[in-house]
């Protein structure tokens, strides 16, 4: 029982890191983190997969071996972030004055 429970904390918590990618808003790294030590308790199997998937394996081997998030994931982070922004200024606000 604790095992399926940890499980679904795996899945669920790879779920929000995989929306992570596309929202900037919402962190990856710290999603998959949790994943992978979720798995790491219950399904050997998954931790496997998850480890060498191209995608979210670089995220989780490079905070376990450097402790960090790398710069370029968080460059694309923040320019991600600041493209949402701008494009809510201009889509969402109405008053061009705050536009400007």
């Amino acid at each position: 029982m604790k095992k399926k429970i940890i499980f679904i904390v795996g899945i669920v918590s790879l779920c929000l890191g995989i929306v992570g990618i596309f929202i900037p808003l919402l962190p990856t790294t710290p999603f998959l983190l949790l994943s992978a030590a979720s798995f790491t308790r219950s399904s050997e199997k998954m931790y496997r997969w998850l480890m060498e998937h191209p995608w979210f394996g670089k995220y989780i081997r490079e905070f376990q071996e450097n402790k960090s998030i790398p710069l370029s994931t968080k460059v694309f982070s923040i320019g991600m972030l600041w493209i949402t922004i701008l494009l809510s200024v201009i889509f969402a606000v109405k008053s061009i004055y705050f536009r400007a």
